[in-house]
């Protein structure tokens, strides 16, 4: 569940005068607008640009089929790998103790040492995982063959060094948003989706298209086949690491290769660092079952009927994750740093306060969001993925409704996770994963049991939606009691119910312009991808408009301010 994030430094932010100068960001409901429309312009540009690289890679590989299974195994597992070994932690310590270094007498010391540890033993966990690619791919499938086993070993042997860069990204990302240059890290994957595109390209040229039905016959691929895919893969994620040394060097900053663990501050964060790696370790276990799950229900297809599997749930999630990666990821990075601040300072009043407002913002857009993809989870589908064609889209589409009720919760329960992270606390965080990881294994364990194998994906999103909720109810008590007991929970409430109300009103009148349109045969399946895209756009768009409008229209009536300070930054440049 958890997934990584994105040439010249932000021009709006205030950067260091050099590398070891101290910076202090302004109050985050100052700079909130700014730097988030900054990040939200970089994320969507890296997003666009993803949509197309994921176009090419179905119409390379297809969403179902034996080729692309292995291959969306393999490629997964860097940023499952990442999450449990590497994420985790660099998010629970790196990030404030960078923030303490360039308020400290010896920054540039502090920060080298802090890269050069992270680095080396990055480097080191990749070496050793990359050499157990086998035993690797047997832990995250069931089912396979022992020939789908050998080409999804060989995809990983490619796509695990993905692992460092995935890495080095976030080292250097993390640097740049403490020196207040947020532009860059949501930029840069706009770098990798380049690489991606041109090899991708490269490959349609040279091999031609998969069938809708996928390939699932194993002897028809070989070693151009796999060296050209997984390669280019590999080479966009370097590409999306090694772009942001262009913006830390044009601020003046170097990084020093020192190695040590004297002076750095990491002895506070030993036991964060060791909780941190407990809960994600859980909550990737959760993933790897669910990975287990999809894989068996995606080794049924055959070329005469496809089942949904992990081809079908990846597509679903790049999808539900377009709405939390454009926004919300955003305003809690814009956040974040503001927050660390205040939580070393002992103001409990201003981590509050920036909390409430972030999740109120974030609301106002997730609720809406929540509703538009329950609505228009097939048109969607065929517009952004449309290299899936008609039984794809079938497919990945009811996965799609499920997992977009976790869609709320996912963007308070992010925001959440980092306040913990601020006030330095892993243990909350590892004892609240543990009742949503079970919830989310309990729910798989009960479709294996009960429901026929065609739906066990769509009971997985399903059960992944509830176990955020878990997750958020379980945080909301938590920072509860560490900030004084008051949370500001009316307001935040009172939002969502405003929200709430206005988005069932939209989806309502959503819907029913969706079936006045003819719904599903609406959509231009047989004759292309493009007709096929262009459909599902023109549908989108209409349906869209409408739940828009009519969702603005009714938040104006109950008076939701948050509207303002969603839109205010996108209306200001508008105007300009």
């Amino acid at each position: 569940m958890t997934v990584p994030t994105d040439p010249a430094s932000d021009p709006s932010a205030e950067a260091a005068s050099g590398p070891g100068a101290p910076t202090t960001p302004p109050p985050p409901a100052r700079g909130l607008g700014r730097n988030s429309m900054v990040m939200a312009a970089g994320t969507a540009a890296s997003r666009l640009g993803g949509l197309v690289r994921n176009l090419m890679l179905v119409a390379a590989v297809s969403s179902v089929g034996s080729v692309s299974i292995a291959f969306d195994v393999a490629n997964k597992l860097p940023n499952v790998m990442f999450a449990i070994l590497a994420g985790g932690m660099l998010n629970a310590v790196l990030v404030p103790q960078i923030v303490k270094a360039f308020r400290a007498h010896n920054t540039q010391e502090r920060i080298d040492k802090l890269l050069t540890i992270s680095a080396v033993g990055i480097l080191a966990i990749t070496a050793i995982l990359t050499g157990a690619s086998a035993w690797v791919v047997m832990l995250y499938t069931d089912g396979w063959s022992a020939e789908q086993l050998a080409l999804g070993t060989v995809f990983a042997y490619w796509c695990i060094p993905q692992l460092f860069f995935y890495g080095l990204y976030t080292l250097l990302g993390q640097v740049l948003n403490a020196r207040e240059q947020f532009g860059p890290f949501m930029w840069a994957p706009v770098a990798n989706n380049v690489v991606s595109v041109i090899g991708f390209g490269i490959f349609l040229v040279v091999f031609g298209t998969a069938p809708e039905r996928g390939i699932n016959d194993l002897s028809e691929w070989d070693t151009p086949r796999t060296i050209l895919l997984a390669g280019t893969a590999t080479l966009g994620i370097a590409a999306q690491a090694l772009v942001l040394l262009i913006p830390l060097l044009r601020s003046g900053f170097r990084w020093h290769f020192r190695l040590g663990l004297r002076g750095i501050g990491l002895r506070s964060a030993g036991s964060v660092a060791l909780w941190t790696f407990a809960a994600v370790v859980l909550e990737q276990a959760g993933v790897l079952y669910l990975t287990r799950v999809s894989s068996e229900a995606g080794a049924m297809s055959t070329p005469l009927e496809a089942v949904a599997g992990n081809g079908s749930y990846a597509q679903a999630l790049l999808i539900y994750l377009l709405p939390h990666s454009l926004v919300t990821v955003s305003i809690a990075t814009a956040l974040f740093t503001g927050i660390s601040k205040a939580a070393q300072e002992g103001d409990t009043d201003r981590v509050r306060d920036d909390l409430s407002m972030g999740l109120r913002t974030i609301g106002v857009f997730t609720v809406f969001a929540t509703a538009a993809l329950t609505v228009l989870a097939a048109p969607a589908t065929a517009f952004i993925v449309p290299t899936a064609g008609e039984e794809g889209t079938a497919l990945i589409a009811p996965v799609l409704v499920a997992l977009s009720f976790g869609l709320v919760p996912l963007g308070a329960m992010a925001l959440m996770k980092w306040v913990y992270y601020a006030y330095e606390d892993g243990r909350s965080v590892f004892w609240i994963t543990v009742p949503s990881t079970l919830v989310l294994v309990a729910g798989l364990i009960a479709a294996q049991i009960w429901l026929p194998i065609e739906t066990w994906v769509i009971a997985a999103a399903g059960a992944y939606a509830l176990s955020n909720w878990i997750t958020v109810l379980l945080r909301t008590r938590g920072l509860r009691t560490k900030l004084g007991g008051r949370l500001d929970g009316g307001r935040v409430l009172a939002l969502h119910a405003k929200t709430l109300l206005a988005a069932v009103v939209s989806g309502l009148a959503g819907w029913g312009v969706y079936r006045l349109v003819g719904g599903f045969e609406a959509l231009s399946f047989g004759n292309g991808w493009v007709l096929t895209m262009l459909s599902g756009l023109w549908v989108s768009a209409l349906c869209g408009l409408v739940m828009v409008v009519v969702y603005v229209v009714l938040l104006r009536l109950l008076r939701v301010k948050e509207l303002d300070r969603l839109l205010g930054p996108l209306l200001a440049r508008l105007k300009r």
